[in-house]
């Protein structure tokens, strides 16, 4: 880049349309430059040009479709080998409504693909490399149907709670290293989500946020240094009580003799 940032370069997926592309231009108006990732060349580029025009960032674009392992395997070289990377926001998802009388299970796969795999791989490369260069920031978009299970699809709900999960592991294996790694879980978000999910009404929602305010929700509990953010709940002692409560349970299964209640 020609007039490298020293707040470094974020790598965004999903940077096309709505959360990503609020997180593009949030983080280049913080002072980052961009890499900007998505399938879309001609959306990218014209969020670049306009990102580049309002904020004088660069903003370089790696089209990209992250459930083919050539293209994947593209950006994952780009993290471990870009030493002015110092973000990743990991955005790029795909949903449904549909239940699993109804969904097509090549387009489970398909989202499994995108929102598990290519997510754990593009950590997998960022880490060791933002370990090695002494700083950096996961950012991981899950969901809050990653806890409300029963929401929406089972297999989007469960990739999501993937996301909250291994965050938690990232966070234990980073946390001294120099990494930070947030997960972020927005609530019912109008953005195009809703119409390849098969439910374009939910856009227009009293409950559904807009994109924009999610973005900076999470990134103002980035600066406040939360480990997960939930821009829509207001009761955040709630989020508080839950988290104790799990860890205080996980120290219960450790039991060589199954439960009295089993009468064995």
């Amino acid at each position: 880049m020609n007039n490298p940032s020293s707040r470094g370069v974020a790598v965004v997926t999903g940077a096309s349309s709505g959360i990503g592309a609020v997180y593009a231009d949030r983080l280049a108006r913080r002072g980052h430059d961009l890499i900007l990732v998505a399938r879309n060349e001609e959306r990218l580029k014209s969020v670049a040009d306009r990102i580049r025009g309002e904020t004088g960032r660069e903003a370089g674009i790696l089209p990209a479709d992250l459930t083919d392992r050539s293209s994947l395997a593209r950006v994952e070289a780009v993290l471990r080998e870009d030493e002015t990377v110092t973000v990743l926001v990991n955005n790029a998802g795909i949903g449904s409504v549909a239940s699993i009388l109804q969904e097509d299970i090549d387009k489970v796969d398909a989202m499994i693909d995108l929102n598990i795999r290519a997510l754990t791989r593009l950590c997998y490369a960022a880490a060791p490399a933002f370990v090695a260069r002494g700083r950096g920031t996961i950012i991981n978009i899950s969901s809050v149907v990653g806890i409300a299970a029963e929401m929406l699809n089972g297999v989007y709900s469960a990739s999501k709670s993937y996301v909250l999960s291994f965050g938690h592991s990232l966070q234990k294996d980073l946390a001294d290293k120099g990494v930070r790694v947030q997960t972020v879980l927005p609530g019912a978000t109008a953005t195009e989500f809703w119409d390849v999910a098969g439910y374009p009404a939910q856009k227009t929602s009293a409950i559904t946020m807009s994109a924009e305010d999610a973005v900076d929700a999470a990134l103002a509990g980035l600066d406040s240094g939360e480990l997960v953010t939930i821009p829509g709940l207001h009761e955040g002692e709630a989020w508080d009580r839950w988290e104790a409560d799990r860890r205080e349970l996980s120290k219960k299964f450790g039991n060589a003799s199954p439960a009295p209640r089993y009468g064995l």
